[in-house]
Parts: C-alpha cells; structure tokens; sequence
C-alpha cells in the first residue's frame, strides 16, 4: 500500500469509530477498515456499550477473505482478556497479513502489547499513520487515561453582546430550532451533559436527546453543591428514561441526597473551596474515575466561568444569535477576575451559519512554554 492509500484508509477508519462517540465509554470509540487489493471487505467500529469491537465486527464483515488482507485499526488493537478476548489475537487467527494503527494505546493493560502480539505472530505492522487526527477524535479517552478526566466541550448560546438571559431572565429561545437541533446531535456524540445548580433550578431542563430516532441517552449531571435541586424536577421525574448523577459537597442537605438516592440516582461528594463551591478539577476527576470521556457542559454563567477558570475546557462551542440584550442581561459567563489581555488560550476551528445563527467551535490551545 502507498503512504497515501494508507491515510485514505485510516481517515475511512477514524470516521467510523466516530460513530460511537457518546456510547461506548469507558472504551475508546474505535473504527477498523479491512482492505485487500484495493477492495473494501469489512468495517466496523466499537459498539454501544463498548462491546463488540470494531476489529471483530469488521472481521465478521470479511469472513474468511480477510486472509491476507490488510486491517486499517484507528487505535492500537487490545491484547488484554476483559469481557472478550484481544482482538490483537483476532486479527492473528483471521490471518490478516499486515495492521495498521496511528497511536499506541495508553491503556497500562494494553501499552504496547497489542502491537507486539501482532508481531509476534508474524504480523507486519505499520504505526503512527494519522498520528495527530487521531490524537484528536480519542482526545477525551486519551485524557482521561493521562490525566484522569474527561474532555469538557462548554456550549454557550449568546446574544451578539454575549448575554445568555434578558434583565427578567427569559432565556428561551435565544437560538433558532437549527442550533438547537445541533445541540441535541452534540448531546448525542458525549458520554454525560452538565448543568450547573442555576440552570437547573431556573429552567428545570431534561437534558435528554430528542427528535433524533435514538434510545441511547447521556448521563445527566448536575453540579449542585448544596444539593438545592429537588426529586420533582424533570431530571427526577425521567430517572427511568436515563441515568442523572449530582456532584455536591458534603454540606449537600442529607435528606434531599437520600431521596435522590433512593429513587436511583448516583450522589457523587466532591472537594468544595472555602465559599463551598465545587472544586471543579476534583469534580471531573471523580467523573474520570467513573469512566466518563467526554462531558458535554451546558452551563450556566457560573459553571462554565468555574471550569474556564480551572483550565477545564478543551472545547468551546459558540451559538451566536440576532439578539442584543443590553447590560442588564445576564452575561454568559459569569466573574472571572481576569484583569490583563494576555496570549489567547482558545484557537478557532471552524466558523459555520446553522440557521439563522453563527456557530464558532474553538479549541484550547495553551501558548507554548
């Protein structure tokens, strides 16, 4: 295969594991490609609820043409026994000819071992192909392995003089149905959506997908340190159509974390500061101890600002609106202390109309050194 033949083939493999984002965590979402003179034979990628794996459902595609064939895997293959066997000893015993990946697997249970069982069973295997666009769509499992947290994506949906709410504090709708839509497919593609105790309280939301033909649902997280918000609400009301955890401190009311508990809710205690505000990097840290790989925050002012403040976002998703609110309106992020302009911590990736509106998508980008 050309080097060009082999980015066209992992690219192919990265999109399709893409499809499993928000579904398969703790594992990473993984795509596989098994090519054989030029012609496609299977294609698969990791399952919801992490099971099957992409290399087994493309093999089960390829049957026993995959003999010879070369396997386009988006991630290092496993070499580990957990629920199913390695599916580096998968692709030995299907007789694939040549694997290609673009990243070794952090994983301490794999890290390595996945391409040297390939090796070892007379494998060609070829690394490091996509190396830098991989990095990217497994960025939150990635994190969570290396620095034990999720990748944050904050949404904010704002005026074009950044208010999220009037003087009254009506807040809907601010965006059109298109931006909403796409609020829902970016729910869709993470593993949990977080609001803070304001929005939650204000705006009683439900936080679930909808309109988009999927009964796969996030976890709904709430980050409420006092534990303010009631079992009435929305979120307690629809506890059996999908999970919702509470982040609180240990001040959090004992009777309101019991009545959540026992209607099926996960109360999670985190580390709070000297004002008894959640300390956010505790916060994701305990989410990343769960297995969560990516969270999808949806504010309020307060939230985003706290996670702004701990270096928490990775990504920024901005919903600018036709509206201007004036002063008086609630800004979108609430006091952050910044007092000087310094080097911009957020790149833009891309810049779109949706609607009626201007989406923006940054990326964080600390400055070197």
């Amino acid at each position: 295969m050309t080097r060009d033949a082999d980015l066209r083939y992992m690219r192919l493999a990265l999109a399709l594991g893409r499809r499993g984002l928000g579904r398969v965590w703790p594992n990473p979402a993984v795509g596989c490609v098994i090519v054989k003179d030029g012609v496609i034979l299977g294609r698969g990628w990791t399952r919801p609820g992490g099971r099957p794996h992409a290399e087994t459902v493309a093999l089960a595609q390829a049957g026993t043409a995959a003999r010879g064939a070369t396997a386009y895997v988006s991630l290092e293959p496993c070499a580990h026994h957990g629920a199913t066997p390695p599916c580096a000893a998968a692709l030995a015993r299907a007789g694939i000819a040549r694997v290609v990946t673009p990243l070794t697997d952090p994983d301490p249970r794999v890290a390595g071992r996945g391409h040297a069982m390939l090796r070892r069973a007379g494998i060609e295997v070829t690394e490091g192909v996509a190396a830098t666009e991989a990095e990217e769509a497994h960025k939150g499992f990635l994190l969570r392995l290396r620095q034990g947290r999720p990748l944050v994506t904050l949404k904010l949906a704002l005026t074009l003089d950044g208010r999220i709410a009037t003087s009254a504090g009506t807040s809907r709708w601010i965006t059109g149905p298109e931006a909403r839509r796409r609020v829902h497919l970016m729910r869709a593609n993470h593993d949990a959506v977080l609001v803070g105790a304001g929005t939650a309280r204000a705006d009683d939301p439900d936080l679930r997908v909808r309109e988009l033909g999927t009964d796969w649902q996030p976890i709904r997280i709430v980050a409420d340190s006092r534990l303010g918000l009631t079992v009435n609400s929305r979120l307690g009301r629809s506890l059996d159509a999908a999970p919702v955890w509470l982040l609180h401190g240990a001040r959090a009311a004992p009777p309101t974390r019991s009545a959540w508990v026992r209607l099926g809710a996960e109360a999670i205690e985190c580390a709070t500061d000297q004002m008894g505000r959640l300390d956010m990097a505790d916060a994701m840290a305990r989410l990343g101890a769960r297995g969560l790989t990516r969270v999808f925050c949806e504010g309020g002012g307060g939230l985003g600002a706290s996670l702004m403040q701990a270096g928490l976002v990775d990504e920024l998703v901005v919903f600018s609106a036709g509206h201007a609110f004036g002063a008086d309106g609630t800004a979108g992020l609430a006091t952050m202390g910044v007092t000087a302009i310094g080097a911009r911590p957020f790149e833009l990736v891309e810049a779109r109309p949706c609607g009626a509106d201007l989406m923006h998508r940054w990326r964080y980008a600390p400055p070197a050194g």
